[in-house]
């Protein structure tokens, strides 16, 4: 058969004379190994037999002539393959060799392409079955990541208060909820701006986004990663602090809070003032603790903080449902919260 007619049907083929030296060499597994040159050596010293109990080549040619052979490169890299043994008319013997199941590793490993394969080899269709099968996997990867983004995106948003960035009254109920199942120790914090009415009424609205912006940074700052802060209404928020029931630390944030949110806020060449009264309760005050009765309590410490001028932090005690106080809308509001 002649040469060019050979390596375009075979051209993962050796050539053999009857003493086992290879003679000619198919042109992929010459691009195989690279600067290497095949023809001239001994077929053992290039391939290990994976059968035969250690006969050399040489004296089994003959006795593997129409047999499947697995054999495997000597030298790294030691790729594996399939082939079958043929006896030549001139008394040599054709090699031909096949990748089997490890032709995606090679094409990848060699960087093979559709001309180093015969025309009918299946492997050629087989790899472009892999090749869009692996395209529909990455896309379809790449969708699933899109959609798992906007899913996070879409519970991000539904639990987040838009205008601050912190969280929502739907986050917090399930703060409190996940909470309540653990029986894990927890304080809630009611905080209400004092004054803050004063600001919409005499600068508007914006001036009001602005103070609310400033009020929502200073409650991140002075709290942990692992709290959760809410805004639940207009100028009404709500921080939990999780595995914290001391009492005196959780008076020292509040103080802390309080005494931050007096500092001035400047809008528009005006300045805002407002203050903050804060209603504390702590799970631990509680045989059974329950988040509704809880922050029902929070919230009575908080209307205590209003009673009393402002501006402070009341701790929960049975006896503020014995003597009952009026609410903070009943209390009259500062006017003059805004200066030039």
């Amino acid at each position: 058969m002649p040469p060019k007619i050979l390596d375009r049907l075979l051209p993962m083929h050796l050539l053999l004379d009857a003493a086992g030296v290879i003679t000619r060499v198919g042109p992929t597994l010459e691009k195989l190994r690279g600067d290497e040159t095949l023809t001239g050596q001994r077929l053992d010293d290039v391939f290990a037999l994976r059968r035969g109990g250690g006969k050399c080549w040489s004296a089994q040619l003959e006795d593997l002539v129409h047999s499947r052979l697995r054999l495997h490169f000597c030298r790294p890299p030691c790729t594996t393959f399939k082939g079958i043994l043929m006896p030549m008319p001139d008394g040599g013997y054709l090699l031909n060799l096949s990748f089997g199941i490890a032709v995606i590793d090679a094409v990848r490993e060699y960087r093979l392409t559709s001309s180093d394969f015969a025309p009918t080899d299946l492997a050629v269709e087989m790899l472009y079955l892999v090749e869009a099968n692996t395209a529909v996997l990455d896309e379809s990867k790449k969708l699933n990541m899109r959609l798992q983004g906007a899913r996070l995106a879409a519970e991000q948003q539904a639990s987040t208060d838009t205008l601050t960035g912190l969280k929502n009254r739907r986050a917090m109920d399930e703060v409190l909820a996940r909470m309540s199942f653990l029986n894990s120790s927890f304080a809630v914090m009611q905080l209400d701006l004092d004054f803050f009415k004063a600001v919409n009424d005499t600068m508007g609205h914006a001036a009001g986004d602005k103070v609310l912006q400033v009020v929502a940074q200073i409650l991140t700052n002075e709290t942990r990663m692992i709290d959760l802060v809410a805004r639940v209404g207009g100028d009404e928020f709500v921080l939990i602090f999780d595995q914290m029931d001391d009492v005196d630390q959780l008076v020292k944030i509040a103080e802390r809070i309080i005494a931050r949110l007096e500092e001035p806020v400047v809008f528009e060449g005006k300045t805002c003032i407002i203050s903050g009264s804060v209603g504390l309760a702590i799970s631990s005050f509680y045989d059974q603790p329950d988040v509704d009765k809880i922050l029902s309590d929070a919230d009575l410490a908080l209307y205590a903080s209003k009673h009393a001028g402002r501006a402070r932090v009341t701790i929960y005690s049975p006896e503020l449902r014995a003597n009952p106080l009026p609410e903070p809308s009943d209390l009259p509001e500062l006017t003059n919260a805004v200066s030039s």
